[in-house]
């Protein structure tokens, strides 16, 4: 069996730098593929096993697909999201729900606030309560809701592993990284998660991110009018002004963040990276994987250069920036 993620199996990936100083360092393991699949970069150990976390969600979203669920463009991008719920991004879960013929109780995912700022202070301004539809995976609930209604499947245990929405993406999974997943744990928003390589959530991801939507297999089908949807509309995956949806904007690439450090990244050209911090922090895991494309020429320098500007990286010091967040090599 696989070994769990461990500082053995770390490599330096991301440094802090104030006023010249190293400040802290983030460990973790990368992997790159080319477009063609085949290892142009390792870092760290690539076979240990991982929570993919968020990241884990194109997965999920495909596995809707073939079970049924009628998503395409903002909802396709909402049921693959980790949204900030801004109105447009609850507008468009509540579509996906009276798609389904159901409300904003039967999703599963706990009450939370909207992540936008803007968006948060209004709901405070308004005196609104936290609620399930602002959880960042609501997109995903929704569309997962969406899958059993077309099925005819029960809605209230929808979460649980043994239901036959959860067998049925826990097998698409398999399929898509090539190898059985190691176990099951709940995820923030109480939908299963599964432990797996990160070289196979690599080369799940480098399958979804070079499919085509005129592939004669049906899963390659809607994977490519998934990651259509997503690079048609880049706020429906993250928010406005969030790592995700800048590079996705900027540069054209897949990304899809998880909690916990970790990064999934496609170029246009299908060259694919793959991250995950050993502490956790994915303050640096959007800069990394931008690196790790760009130093196999996926990705143009300057382009990079431009999207990184926008990211949140700068390091303040008495109200002035006096270092940033970068990549170590």
């Amino acid at each position: 069996m696989p070994q769990t993620f461990s500082a053995a199996a770390a490599a330096q990936l991301a440094v802090v730098e104030r006023s010249g100083f190293v400040e802290s360092r983030h460990s973790g393991s990368a992997i790159v593929l080319r477009p063609d699949g085949t290892i142009a970069a390792q870092l760290g150990d690539p076979s240990a096993l991982i929570l993919p976390r968020s990241s884990l969600k194109p997965l999920q979203a495909l596995a809707c697909l073939s079970a049924g669920a009628d998503l395409a463009g903002e909802r396709l991008g909402l049921a693959t999201a980790s949204h900030s719920g801004t109105d447009r991004h609850v507008a468009v879960v509540h579509e996906i729900l009276s798609q389904a013929g159901l409300g904003h109780d039967d999703l599963g995912c706990p009450p939370a606030w909207a992540g936008d700022t803007a968006a948060r202070d209004e709901m405070v301004r308004d005196h609104a309560e936290p609620a399930r539809i602002r959880m960042n995976c609501s997109g995903k609930h929704a569309a997962m809701l969406l899958t059993c209604t077309a099925n005819g499947w029960s809605t209230d245990d929808y979460l649980l592993p043994d239901h036959p929405l959860q067998l049925h993406v826990r097998e698409v999974v398999e399929r898509l990284i090539g190898e059985k997943v190691a176990g099951t744990a709940i995820d923030g928003c109480g939908a299963p998660v599964y432990a797996i390589t990160l070289f196979g959530l690599a080369k799940a991801i480098h399958r979804i991110g070079n499919s085509s939507t005129t592939s004669p297999f049906a899963l390659h089908r809607s994977a490519g009018a998934l990651v259509q949807a997503v690079r048609e509309n880049p706020w429906t995956i993250d928010g406005p002004g969030r790592p995700d949806t800048i590079v996705i904007e900027r540069l054209g690439v897949f990304a899809k963040g998880g909690a916990e450090g970790v990064m999934v990244m496609v170029a246009p050209d299908g060259t694919t990276a793959a991250l995950k911090m050993l502490d956790g922090s994915g303050r640096a895991a959007t800069a990394v994987a931008l690196r790790l494309l760009e130093r196999e020429g996926a990705l143009a320098s300057a382009d990079v250069e431009d999207a990184m500007s926008k990211l949140p990286l700068s390091v303040s010091g008495g109200g002035t920036d006096v270092g940033a967040i970068r990549p170590a090599f």
